[in-house]
């Protein structure tokens, strides 16, 4: 603990945003890291608790009172060592992580938590400054090989673990790039791409093969390849050709609101429109594009992908932006003593909604309207909570003007197309049914076939994908040696 007095001598302070005006101009990242000085005085503000619940609270368990302790000192290489120890890219989780540890750290009973996630930032930020982050490699080789389907930080984190411990890993993505939702899903202002490119490159020279544009299994339709994938394999033959298989798609099966005028042109999902613009962004042309530029907008679901929604509009140009939520309108304070160390339902307001959006509760969508074929507004109604259902408020009908409503209201499952070429057995929810049992964790149904991150748990958070990603990579290799030195 590296100053006893700490938590009650200085304030939790923020990160900066650059202003409004000048973020919306581009589509870099904005916001302003925390120097030496002040990620010294927020670390200061760690009571090194006897039991840390921001450990358990986070879903990788970093180990956070010590890195803590280590910012405090200035040992700023060593505090990169521990938060690599648990995390393989704490530059994606610094960057977009919610912090359900921030939720769980005690001084968030009665006070405001201590600033870990700007604490992470501040951590790997140097340590890539500094030239700290180098390829791991491994000390022999095993001669095993396993295939990783999807290149998602699920994918990526189960990668460079097999790799360090001997194994040849190739890693397989559909699309053009590495990065899965994290590449195509979360807008470059929020992560700009070079944190994943230079992973990549990390990962490559740990003796990861990567393949791109390569479709395993076949679309729905029956298609083998499309416009973004350039070649395909079988599932088959990914079995035949390795020693073990590990999915780790993302849960890119959007949910849909089958209202009348559905099919208006206009109406559109949140990943029609994000994957675009992020393309654009690396240099690619594209027919078509879908812009909001002179156009009014609306999004359709009020959680982080609904968000990038807003982000992206307005940078775009649009007229204006309005977001609504189907469920009522949170507290704007949490209940603490209720929730506390549990991530509490409370307002949260993004970076996103400050740059311009008029945000609506308990309020649903009845029907797209138009005319010729083109989507001009639509019509809505108040909803409530009563006898544990939710029933429209008569006489709050309301129509309201649009040009592009984008559908963000999460993801079901994932694309069923994969898991069927493999003929996993899947649970309720669509998603690959696969336990997470220490012993033969990870494991599916199908022989030396194992499912990891949304592919398994369906749609959840970066955090949780390279936790696991990192588990997942522990039981193939137990499966391969017989037991296994990666942590779970």
């Amino acid at each position: 603990m590296g100053k006893v007095t700490g938590f009650m001598e200085y304030e939790r302070v923020e990160e900066g945003y650059k202003p409004v005006a000048e973020r919306l101009k581009n589509y870099k990242e904005f916001v302003i890291a925390l120097d030496d000085g002040k990620a010294k005085l927020q670390a200061a503000r760690c009571m090194d608790c006897g039991t840390p619940f921001c450990n358990s609270g986070c879903p990788v368990n970093n180990i956070i009172p010590d890195f803590n302790d280590l910012v405090y000192r200035g040992d700023w290489k060593n505090a990169a060592t521990v938060l690599h120890s648990t995390n393989n890219f704490p530059e994606f989780t610094g960057r977009i992580c919610p912090a359900p540890c921030e939720a769980a750290c005690t001084l968030n009973v009665n006070d405001e938590a201590v600033g870990i996630k700007s604490i992470e930032h501040a951590i790997i930020d140097r340590a890539w400054a500094e030239g700290w982050v180098v390829p791991q490699l491994p000390k022999h080789k095993t001669g095993k090989k396993v295939a990783v389907v999807g290149s998602g930080p699920a994918g990526m984190a189960a990668a460079q673990q097999l790799a360090r411990v001997g194994h040849d890993v190739t890693l397989f993505e559909k699309n053009d790039r590495v990065g899965g939702l994290l590449r195509y899903g979360i807008p470059d202002f929020k992560m700009e791409k070079s944190h994943i490119d230079r992973r990549v490159k990390q990962l490559q020279a740990e003796g990861v093969t990567v393949r791109t544009g390569v479709l395993v299994g076949a679309m729905p339709d029956g298609s083998k390849v499309t416009n973004w994938a350039k070649e395909s394999i079988s599932a088959e033959q990914l079995q035949q050709d390795f020693d073990a298989v590990l999915l780790t798609g993302g849960a890119e099966q959007s949910r849909d609101l089958p209202v009348p005028g559905r099919d208006l042109d206009g109406v559109h999902f949140a990943m029609e429109f994000l994957p675009q613009q992020n393309k654009v962004n690396a240099g690619d042309k594209l027919k078509g594009q879908i812009r909001a530029e002179g156009k009014h907008v609306i999004v359709i679901g009020g959680g982080d992908t609904g968000s990038d929604c807003v982000g992206t509009s307005n940078r775009q140009g649009a007229v204006s932006v309005t977001q609504f939520e189907v469920m009522p309108q949170p507290p704007v304070e949490e209940n603490r003593p209720m929730t506390w160390p549990y991530w509490p339902l409370k307002l949260r307001t993004s970076s996103s909604h400050d740059e311009g959006c008029t945000r609506e509760f308990a309020l649903s969508t009845k029907e797209f309207v138009g005319s010729k074929g083109k989507l001009t507004g639509l019509k809505t109604v108040h909803v409530e909570f009563k006898d544990g259902k939710m029933v429209e408020v008569p006489g709050t009908e309301k129509e309201y003007k649009a040009d592009l409503v984008f559908l963000a209201m999460g993801f079901v499952h994932p694309l069923a197309s994969v898991l069927d070429a493999f003929g996993v057995e899947k649970d309720g929810r669509g998603n690959a049914k696969a336990g997470t049992e220490i012993a033969g964790g990870y494991a599916t149904n199908r022989p030396k076939v194992f499912a990891a991150g949304d592919m398994r748990r369906g749609q959840s958070l970066v955090v949780w994908a390279i936790r696991e990603g990192r588990q997942a990579a522990r039981s193939v290799d137990e499966f391969l040696m017989g037991c296994s030195e990666l942590p779970r």
